[in-house]
């Protein structure tokens, strides 16, 4: 026998022992926050299992009548004998109401074998839970991977002190593959820390879980066919964004759409695939991902992205400014997309509701907008990000939505999507919705704080005479007029030149002057240990200087400098972190840069990215050799930049752009 681990726990809040299965249920139903190289896991069947001759659950269809013989064949399996589990693990009370989950396990990578399922067996008058691996046969049959069982044990000591440990009676046996099956170590350590946490941790989520609206087990199948599909992309991506995170987020929202649309044919019994229209597509990837996946449909955009002359003639794409108004409807769209829309996020109900009776639509938000510029917060009781899901939310409703809210795969902080695909409303009431709308967008341009509250199923009837009464009154007879072709006369929409502010356009001496000043002071300030450089064989001391705060560095320059800084967005430290080459700038501090602790890169860069590298190799003065009292930290080959004006290359990157104009 081997105790992986315990863990022992101090419950001063009374989570316990309800906080243990909640915390059980989370290892059950989504085990990928816990073991990152899965994608979730399926649950096949559940129900309450007893032992003995009369053990077998109520038989009924599909997956409870799967689950009855199933556990029926379990039971003779038990190394110990019929119902018994082996020592040390905690038997079943033998008139204990046992539930059984049968679970697949879903890897994130493309799977090699068959899927690895699991019978697990909670008890809660024990307080375990068995984990019950198993192995098919053949087809239907299934036997216990005996090597593989554990339980997860919860033990009150006494008092607020209680224990979580996790027990396997085959140590010696244990079979790890290290995805669907980890080492008792990982079982022992990551997970078991998990637990603990989750059992006392009574803070409830502001989210839906996951990927609530859809199946796991078919998002995990597509998702990997789609990576794979479209993984080329990364090396060949000739935007400065980062390639990973915007290919792979666009593969899983396409994923995403791909499996909603999919169960909306079979709810409604359509053959043909959805048509789209994406609003603010950006690069264009998730559009041109549609597009070859069968489903008709456009991006449309205001500024035209270098990436889009790669697509070829499928991929449709638009040059275009929207403005809200009668001359942008979509008519014979079945689907509105906004993913990371920024100033056209909350009017996409609006236009998908006015488009059409049977017109969807699925946002994204992303950055905080209302209908007429950048989103003021309203409550303090929530985060800025909850309160504008909600605000998106709450337009929903009023254009006659059921709003339905998930939670995507994707690699963003801002992952929550908010989906209206089913009226609230007959057709017949469509002009009593449509006022409601007018009223809505005015209140909401002429008042600062909306005091309408969000309601699930928003009932028209009940405020068909005027959404937000005592936020304002009906819109003005001669602005409803106005209205007919631009919904909102003040809207802004984004330039099509992106204006640069990143401190970029400052003049080159200005820059410089700046970056000495601030140099110069971490230098001058007590320095830390110094590091010693082996260069030729000599030992010499290398001179860091000191880290500062930003504030304080801030302190030392005049008002004057910053103003002209803080003229461009993200002032002094924008300014620092574009000198990348001199500082480093890390939780509020600033640093001089030691470039012997170095390391390189182990992400793979695309093509164009690598070539770009080379192409740069030696191109600038290195700062350090110029300015540094003790010089730069690295010797003249292993320095990127040139130590010198003779080491200089002339830039490849300039010669084309020269020769380009």
């Amino acid at each position: 026998m081997r105790r992986a681990g315990t863990v022992a726990l101090q419950d001063g809040g009374a989570a316990l022992p309800r906080g243990f299965w909640v915390a059980a249920r989370v290892w059950l139903e989504k085990p990928q926050v816990a073991n990152r190289r899965l994608c979730g896991a399926a649950i096949e069947a559940e129900g309450t299992v007893a032992l003995g001759e009369e053990a077998s659950p109520p038989l009924g269809g599909g997956g409870q009548a799967e689950l009855g013989r199933l556990w029926r064949e379990v039971l003779g399996q038990l190394p110990a004998g019929h119902g018994a589990l082996p020592p040390p693990l905690t038997p079943w009370g033998r008139r204990a109401e046992l539930r059984a989950v049968l679970r697949t396990l879903l890897p994130r990578a493309r799977p090699r074998g068959p899927p690895a399922k699991e019978l697990a067996v909670q008890d809660v008058y024990s307080g375990t839970v068995t984990f019950l691996p198993l192995e098919e046969i053949s087809e239907g049959k299934y036997q216990i991977k005996k090597g593989n069982i554990y339980q997860i044990q919860l033990t009150h000591i006494k008092d607020e002190e209680w224990s979580v440990s996790i027990v396997a009676p085959f140590p010696e046996d244990w079979f790890t593959d290290g995805v669907t099956y980890p080492t008792l170590t990982w079982l022992g350590n990551e997970l078991l820390s998990k637990l603990a946490k989750w059992s006392v941790e009574q803070k409830p989520s502001q989210f839906k879980s996951t990927l609530s609206l859809i199946s796991v087990a078919k998002y995990s199948t597509v998702y990997q066919d789609l990576k794979e599909k479209y993984r080329e992309m990364v090396k060949v991506w000739p935007e400065v964004t980062d390639p990973e995170k915007f290919v792979y987020e666009d593969v899983a929202i396409a994923t995403y759409l791909v499996i909603l649309w999919e169960e909306e044919r079979k709810e409604k019994g359509l053959t043909k695939k959805q048509s789209f229209v994406d609003l603010g597509c950006g690069n264009g990837l998730l559009v041109h991902i549609l597009n070859n996946e069968g489903h008709s449909g456009r991006g449309i955009d205001v500024r035209r992205r270098k990436i889009w002359d790669m697509y070829g003639p499928e991929t449709h794409l638009e040059e275009s400014t929207i403005m809200p108004g009668d001359s942008h409807l979509f008519p014979d769209t079945d689907w509105l997309i906004g993913n990371h829309s920024d100033e056209l996020t909350p009017w996409i109900p609006v236009i998908a509701a006015r488009s059409s009776y049977s017109c969807c639509y699925f946002v994204l938000p992303c950055c905080f907008f209302d209908f007429h510029g950048k989103y003021s917060r309203r409550q303090s009781k929530k985060t800025q990000y909850r309160e504008y899901l909600d605000f998106v939310s709450q337009v929903g409703f009023v254009c006659g939505f059921h709003v339905e809210e998930d939670c995507l795969r994707i690699p963003s902080t801002k992952r929550v999507c908010l989906i209206g695909k089913k009226r609230t409303y007959p057709p017949t009431e469509w002009t009593v919705i449509d006022k409601q709308i007018t009223q809505y967008i005015n209140n909401c341009q002429t008042y600062a704080v909306v005091k309408c509250d969000k309601r699930v199923g928003y009932n028209y009837k009940d405020h068909s005479d005027g959404v937000c009464k005592e936020a304002g009154s009906e819109l003005p007879e001669n602005e409803a007029d106005t209205a007919g072709t631009v919904w909102m006369p003040g809207f802004q929409p984004r330039e099509k030149v992106e204006q640069i502010r990143n401190c970029a356009s400052l003049p080159r001496d200005f820059v410089d002057d700046v970056v000495l000043k601030v140099a110069n002071l971490l230098l001058s300030a007590t320095p830390q240990v110094s590091c010693s450089n082996m260069d030729g064989g000599n030992m010499n001391s290398w001179n860091q200087g000191e880290s500062l705060p930003l504030k304080e560095v801030a302190e030392h320059l005049s008002e004057e400098t910053l103003k002209r800084l803080k003229s461009e967005c993200g002032g002094l430290q924008t300014l620092l972190k574009n000198n990348h080459q001199v500082f480093e700038v890390l939780n509020g501090r600033v640093h001089i840069r030691d470039w012997r602790k170095e390391k390189p890169s182990r992400k793979i860069k695309p093509e164009v990215k690598r070539h770009l590298s080379a192409e740069a190799f030696k191109t600038r003065l290195c700062w350090f050799f110029i300015h540094h009292p003790d010089g730069c930290s690295l010797p003249s080959e292993s320095c990127p930049y040139a130590h010198g004006t003779e080491e200089l290359r002339q830039s490849q990157i300039i010669k084309k752009k020269k020769h380009i104009q």
